[in-house]
């Protein structure tokens, strides 16, 4: 296939990928996210994410190392210094982008290949930073879903997508609101573990062998309500310092790796 060029920062195309970094209602509207940088293109791939268009600039990538990464049929085009840089998210680049088209992220569409799913639930997280680091432990752990609860922004991000170093693609993701994500766990027999200092046990005395979702807030504001109205059990980490709480990557990761301990996958 021919492949194109693109020099100027003005062309229509451009201004749309511009359109779809800055803002996620275009992202919504079009379907469609920019991905930046060889490893997050190929964990995309692997994450079965169709990729429409790939732009390389030859400066920092060839184009064969493009046709290595991705299939040759699919749309390429190469960019100049200026629309790189116009397009580039991160400081440090590989001078590699693609487009591709978002999957539907609704949690009837969660399958699980196992009895006992260890599923990872976060309710309303705001930093795209902490976003990733969850999604990063998820990756770590091999979860079986990640699901997020009235999420504030979308998971196409280029924040999310930088900050998960491509994690992003490589769970199985859902989004949806706290009493769709309750009704779900709730219909497949799935235990509810909500990390909340009320009523509280100390996370490692829990079975987190049986099928499990364990559920975190953001540090400012915990839980709603209705979570820990359903909660099988509520869990606390337990604090040895003056404050009662930490960030919510990080407790995360070591409630979901306990589970993980438990059920001897370490």
């Amino acid at each position: 296939m021919p492949i194109k060029l693109i020099t100027s920062t003005q062309n229509p195309f451009i201004r749309q990928l511009t359109q779809l970094i800055d803002k996620s209602r275009e992202r919504r509207k079009n379907g469609t996210f920019l991905i930046e940088g060889a490893r997050e293109i190929s964990l995309a791939l692997k994450g079965h994410y169709t990729i429409e268009t790939v732009l390389f600039y030859p400066e920092i990538v060839s184009l064969e190392q493009v046709n290595s990464l991705i299939d040759q049929t699919t749309n390429t085009i190469e960019i100049s210094k200026e629309v790189h840089q116009k397009l580039a998210y991160r400081e440090t680049t590989e001078g590699i982008l693609a487009v591709a088209k978002a999957k539907d992220h609704s949690i009837n569409n969660l399958s699980f290949n196992t009895n006992a799913p260890l599923i990872l639930v976060a309710e309303a997280p705001e930093k795209p930073g902490n976003i990733g680091a969850i999604l990063r432990t998820a990756d770590a752990a091999n979860v079986d879903a990640v699901i997020i609860a009235n999420p504030k922004t979308d998971l196409y991000n280029p924040n999310i997508i930088r900050s998960s170093v491509g994690c992003v693609f490589t769970k199985q993701m859902a989004t949806g609101s706290t009493s769709e994500i309750i009704d779900f766990l709730k219909e497949k027999n799935i235990n509810i573990y909500c990390a909340a200092l009320q009523a509280s046990k100390n996370y490692h005395t829990q079975d987190f062998t049986e099928p499990s979702a364990i559920v975190v807030g953001t540090e400012a504001t915990g839980l709603s309500d209705e979570w820990l109205k359903n909660s099988k059990q509520n869990i606390i980490i337990p604090m040895q310092g003056e404050i009662d709480s930490m960030n919510v990557s990080v407790a995360a990761g070591i409630l979901i790796f306990e589970a993980k301990r438990q059920r001897n996958f370490l």
